[in-house]
């Protein structure tokens, strides 16, 4: 009898334990479906974090294949008109807009009150406004990116008008450049030789101007320079030409004129220069020309030969007493 209950009783027992542990591993399972059901909804809830970070990256892209286009179509010119009408063209695949303008930078904008200005800066000078109407406020913000593009294309118009300046004009005097004299030159000779014109060619120096630098400095002779260039750019005819042929000398080709004209010419340039007072820092000076003239054809039917004959009628001109107008003279 003792066996049987103690029997009994372990069975009891054995139930009672098997019960808790069975107990105690549905709790625990109950409790692993709570967490994976917590994770579960945090996975969900980063995976619309994602989709919205990914919307927002497809937009950021979809904007810079935008700007990327409009630049890469704004750069196929270099004419400021072409490129406003590329970019109005271009600007409304990308946002609603009514009318949009190119404006000088002296424009009045009072009118334009109500519209979206975009000053155009470029060094910190305003070049002209960009000015759109219509546009809704969420789309100003792309609007003034857009903008910053046309401004890319206009920067490089202005970079390359001033390479142009730089290639064709001396830095100094701002006038023509020997190697662009030289190509003017010969196209006017092509030209004479075609229609059978004369024309007529000057060499002219400025006169003891090693001794204007020795004295005063070059700061001073670049001042001279400057001014003696700008008078006579000013005296002679807008279909003549003039360029600075090396250091003090300069050379102008008179189109059309024969050797009786350019005395008549260079007498005046003469005059403009020598009635001139030139006010450089606190000195007040007065400069004088020389001038050697060769008429087409006669005193020469090449460039060099030309430049040759001028040349030699410039040193006359410097050996007889300066400030002269000396015309070649064949021997």
């Amino acid at each position: 009898m003792l066996y049987l209950g103690a029997l009994i009783l372990l069975t009891i027992l054995a139930a009672l334990a098997l019960k808790k542990a069975l107990g105690e591993s549905l709790l625990k399972k109950e409790g692993n479906l709570k967490n994976l059901e917590s994770e579960y909804a945090i996975l969900l809830e980063e995976k619309s974090g994602l989709k919205k970070d990914n919307l927002a990256i497809e937009g950021t892209v979809n904007e810079t294949i935008a700007l990327y286009n409009i630049t890469k179509d704004i750069c196929k010119t270099l004419d400021e008109k072409k490129i406003f009408a590329i970019f109005r063209e271009r600007i409304n695949d990308y946002l609603k807009i009514g009318d949009c303008r190119f404006l000088d930078k002296d424009i009045d904008l009072s009118p334009y009150k109500e519209s979206t200005v975009f000053p155009l800066v470029i060094q910190q000078d305003t070049i002209g406004y960009l000015i759109a109407s219509e546009i809704n406020a969420e789309d100003k913000d792309r609007f003034q990116i857009l903008a910053q593009q046309f401004l890319i294309g206009l920067k490089r118009v202005l970079l390359y008008k001033k390479m142009q300046e730089l290639a064709i004009t001396d830095s100094l005097t701002q006038l023509f450049s020997r190697r662009h004299f030289l190509d003017r030159f010969r196209e006017e000779l092509n030209r004479s030789k075609k229609f059978k014109y004369r024309f007529s060619f000057l060499m002219v120096d400025i006169d003891k101007f090693k001794e204007f630098n020795d004295k005063y400095g070059h700061l001073v002779g670049d001042a001279i320079l400057r001014e003696v260039s700008r008078t006579i750019k000013e005296t002679i005819r807008q279909i003549d030409f003039v360029g600075r042929y090396g250091g003090e000398e300069l050379s102008i080709i008179l189109v059309e004129t024969d050797k009786e004209q350019a005395r008549f010419a260079a007498e005046r340039l003469r005059q403009a220069v020598e009635t001139k007072n030139i006010r450089v820092y606190d000195e007040e000076l007065k400069v004088t020309i020389s001038i050697g003239i060769a008429t087409f054809p006669g005193d020469g039917e090449t460039i060099e030969k030309l430049i040759e004959s001028a040349d030699k009628a410039l040193y006359t001109a410097k050996q007889t007493g300066r400030n002269k107008v000396c015309a070649y003279t064949a021997k």
